[in-house]
């Protein structure tokens, strides 16, 4: 195992998390100086060192030890996909595996009739989403401007405004959004609808 490249790639998924060493070294209850000594490549990480790390980082061990090349792909299986359920009994499952430095989403999601999942707060400047409606109809606001769609449409907004997302049906909708997102949210509800 080259030291240095698994110190290089901790970091940056702790960067990519937008954490700090003190942040990590809580999350993966180890102290910040073995972890800064792992991320600089100075010292070897035990099995349970780095399943911690891998804890705190929300990731598989595997995917700290994998070579560079392994990286190039990632497959999530359906069964790893992350389920949300919501309050108002709406549901998000996380599609895309998650790639180190590739800030990219695609989640699916139900709405059930009369559901509002509520507004959003915009992305930075230079975020993208796309919708597609699988089934139903979905109400997409964006700012001031309201956007019925039914099965078969889609729709592609700059994400840099407050949007929401409801169904006024009476069956449930299912919904696709993929999201280019350039930086963190600014301060508000968090996470993709």
């Amino acid at each position: 195992m080259n030291l240095e490249a698994l110190g290089r790639h901790i970091q940056e998924l702790r960067h990519d998390r937008a954490m700090t060493l003190q942040q990590l070294a809580d999350a993966a209850d180890v102290s910040v100086s073995m972890l800064s000594s792992v991320e600089r490549g100075h010292k070897a990480p035990t099995i349970v060192v780095l399943a911690r790390i891998a804890e705190g980082l929300g990731v598989p061990v595997s995917e700290l030890v994998a070579e560079p090349e392994d990286r190039r792909v990632v497959v999530r299986r359906a069964a790893e996909q992350e389920h949300i359920d919501e309050p108002g009994g709406w549901r998000r499952t996380v599609l895309t595996p998650v790639v180190p430095g590739v800030n990219f989403e695609w989640i699916r999601t139900t709405l059930p009739p009369g559901c509002d999942a509520g507004p959003f707060p915009a992305y930075a400047a230079g975020s993208h989403e796309y919708v597609a409606v699988e089934s139903g109809t979905l109400r997409l606001t964006l700012g001031e401007r309201v956007l019925d769609l039914d099965a078969g449409d889609s729709v592609y907004f700059a994400a840099d405004v407050e949007h929401s997302y409801a169904n006024p049906g009476r069956v449930p909708c299912a919904y696709h959004v993929a999201a280019l997102i350039m930086r963190p949210r600014r301060a508000g509800r968090q996470g993709r609808p």
